[in-house]
């Protein structure tokens, strides 16, 4: 069975027993269920059904593994002989989701 999910901005094709990545979603924390309501596509056995844009009734229900955040990105900004230097870093926060199962 296979579902493509959208949170963040993003889309993901997920199965049962998956771990991924997503954005972090204000308000959960470690241990906390998640249930995601946006299905674009559902794929049981030989039966594909596709949402117009989402799936009625179709949701995706996974649990948080782990909050963390991504390694360090650094931005440098410089101009010659101007005595111009700006220097950014950026850590994008993210949580890891085990997905549980898709209801139809």
């Amino acid at each position: 069975m296979l579902a493509v999910i959208k949170t963040g901005g993003k889309q993901y094709l997920v199965s049962p027993e998956d771990e991924i990545k997503i954005e972090k979603i204000k308000g959960k924390k470690k241990g906390d269920e998640i249930v995601f309501k946006d299905i674009l596509l559902v794929e049981k056995g030989k039966k594909i059904e596709i949402g117009n844009p989402f799936i009625k009734d179709a949701k995706v229900i996974g649990k948080i593994i782990e909050e963390k955040r991504t390694k360090k990105i650094t931005n440098l900004k410089y101009k010659a002989k101007t005595r111009y230097k700006v220097k950014k870093g950026f850590r994008q926060p993210y949580i890891k989701v085990k997905i549980e199962k898709i209801d139809l």
